[in-house]
């Protein structure tokens, strides 16, 4: 229907072309201002008119047309109103399609996502659990746009922090204890190293030789590194699992410790390289940033100079079109450096491929998480937490139900995602239960319900056909249409998600769907007698269940079949 108005449009104006009348074209807020709206302000400077005289003139040019019941002229705006049949059975045709919402935009195209990373041998706490959840959720928007995409999860498994960890290790720990305690172990090392090194700062000497070791090849300080890396990993893909996310590739810092030496040669070709107190750095002040160190005084690399090497083996290696890197705001100067040195280096596809994609902070009940004073809330342990409370639901409303537990895994976690996802990536998320788990409002469990409501609809109608023919006359009540048109703006909402990084507009797609259901299913019954309107109803049911799980599914949210 969208392309036909712009047919109707496109001969009778100036200056603008066809992407931009679908840019322009409007769905009015009130079903009496029409189905789609197309404003003319911005006609006015090329057709050198009145706003309000142009749409009257692509009106009266447009004339009748068999598709529309009329236009109508109000103010600057041409309102279309579009036949109620003809337009129930476009936006049914285009919804039933196998790949609704999908396109082959990104065919032939590599995106790298970088998401997730967690630093090694510490805890996998619950801040980990936004660039996981976001990383994960472009993955799958991109994927639905028919891009290539490479999962790489960045490890933090090199720098410093692992000379402080052996030192640590060497004086207060012991083999047994690691073993049994895992993260949870070297974690509390972590944190006593801190302390101590408050009252005795030649530790951070100590640290930082034994990591020098590291760099050089040292056996014993490397032996000790990967027994920290491979117990890390082991609690890491438990946390991956109950959340569903994969990675193609686990390549961490230590994967780019042997091409550092490419970049530092690369910058000294190109006569970016100066000294600074011993220690190597690409001077930046011409562009409003510090410098971005590369080399530190004792000739160690840093985890920009490894950034660097990572960014030209991924361009290498995968030719990527644009490379993600889902991580905290704070890290937001880190970035704009590593793409400048790229850039200086004569790579000008980094002013556009290569892109920092930040999220604010995460916190339970209002109170902030920090590492380093071991004020860490595992997000295992917020996942189980979860859980555990939507089982308790389940055994007080709905014992019966089969698959109990994997039910409450799929309710509990997704309301943990949903609650990530819902409002903007910058905006600050705080893990609060009551809001999280409520199966009413704009909530996770709430669009699950409203997708099992469909689901059990759907059991009781025996002979219902999703690809047999209805009477599209059937579901023109106020009710059928706007919720037909929630449904019809999915394919929209994936590529706006993709534009702007930003799953939220999915989260928000889904409760707006969840919610224009519920409002239907209020107003129109559905297993009626008269088998015609019955299937024609019916027939929304299944685009309904068809579409939230479609939705859910680009969050990394799976939907139980009852609740």
């Amino acid at each position: 229907m969208k392309n036909k108005i712009i047919d109707l449009i496109e001969p009778n104006v100036e200056g603008l072309s066809r992407e931009d009348i679908a840019s322009l074209i409007e769905i009015p807020p009130k079903p009496e201002l029409g189905d789609f709206a197309f404003p003319c302000f911005r006609l006015a400077k090329t057709m050198r008119k009145a706003p309000q005289v142009i749409a009257q003139d692509i009106c009266d040019a447009i004339g009748s047309v068999d598709f529309l019941e009329e236009i109508k002229v109000q103010g600057a705006y041409l309102n279309f109103y579009i036949n109620k049949d003809i337009f129930v059975k476009s936006m049914v045709e285009s919804a039933k399609a196998e790949n609704f919402g999908g396109s082959d935009i990104g065919d032939g195209q590599t995106i790298c996502i970088d998401y997730s990373s967690p630093n090694v041998a510490k805890n996998f706490h619950v801040g980990h659990l936004r660039t996981t959840i976001i990383g994960n959720s472009l993955y799958k928007i991109y994927s639905k746009l028919g891009y290539n995409v490479v999962r790489i999860n960045h490890l933090g498994d090199w720098g410093t922090q692992f000379g402080k960890l052996i030192v640590a290790y060497k004086a207060w720990g012991n083999e047994d204890a690691v073993k049994k305690d895992g993260v949870a172990e070297l974690m509390r090392l972590y944190v006593r190293f801190h302390d101590e090194a408050e009252k005795n700062p030649e530790l951070n000497d100590e640290a930082r030789a034994w990591f020098t070791k590291m760099e050089h090849g040292d056996e014993e300080a490397l032996k000790i590194w990967q027994w920290f890396k491979d117990i890390s990993l082991i609690e890491y893909k438990r946390t991956y699992e109950l959340l569903g996310v994969d990675f193609d590739y686990y390549l961490g810092e230590s994967f780019y410790r042997d091409k550092t030496e490419d970049v530092v040669t690369r910058l000294t070709n190109a006569n970016l390289l100066s000294e600074s107190e011993g220690a190597k750095i690409v001077n930046l002040e011409d562009y409003d940033m510090a410098p971005c160190l590369i080399l530190k005084n004792d000739g160690s690399s840093i985890y920009a100079t490894r950034d660097l090497a990572a960014i030209f083996y991924r361009k290498e290696t995968y030719k990527f079109s644009k490379c993600l890197y889902v991580t905290g705001q704070e890290q937001k100067l880190h970035f704009a450096q590593v793409f400048k040195v790229v850039e200086l280096l004569g790579n000008d596809w980094a002013r556009d491929q290569l892109v920092h994609i930040p999220y604010g902070l995460v916190s339970l009940e209002g109170a902030k998480l920090s590492t380093r004073s071991g004020n860490v809330i595992y997000a295992e342990d917020i996942l189980l937490e979860a859980i555990t409370k939507i089982r308790a639901i389940i055994e007080e409303k709905n014992p019966n139900i089969p698959d109990k537990d994997e039910t409450a895994k799929k309710i509990g976690v997704g309301a943990v995602i949903f609650n990530d996802l819902y409002n903007q990536r910058i905006k600050d998320v705080s893990f609060k239960w009551e809001k999280l788990l409520n199966f009413d409002g704009e909530t996770g469990p709430y669009v699950q319900y409203t997708y099992a409501r469909c689901a059990s609809i759907l059991r009781k109608v025996e002979d219902f056909a999703p690809d047999a023919a209805i009477d599209y006359s059937q579901i023109t009540d106020p009710e059928a249409i706007d919720l037909l048109k929630e449904i019809s703006r999915f394919p929209k909402v994936v590529i706006d998600a993709a534009e702007k990084y930003e799953p939220s507009v999915v989260a928000r797609f889904a409760v707006d769907v969840a919610q224009s259901f519920n409002k239907f299913y209020n107003a129109c019954r559905i297993n009626v007698e008269d088998k015609t309107t019955r299937n024609a109803r019916v027939m929304l049911v299944h685009l309904t269940k068809k579409t939230i799980k479609d939705a859910l599914a680009l969050l990394g949210i799976d939907c139980p079949e009852q609740m």
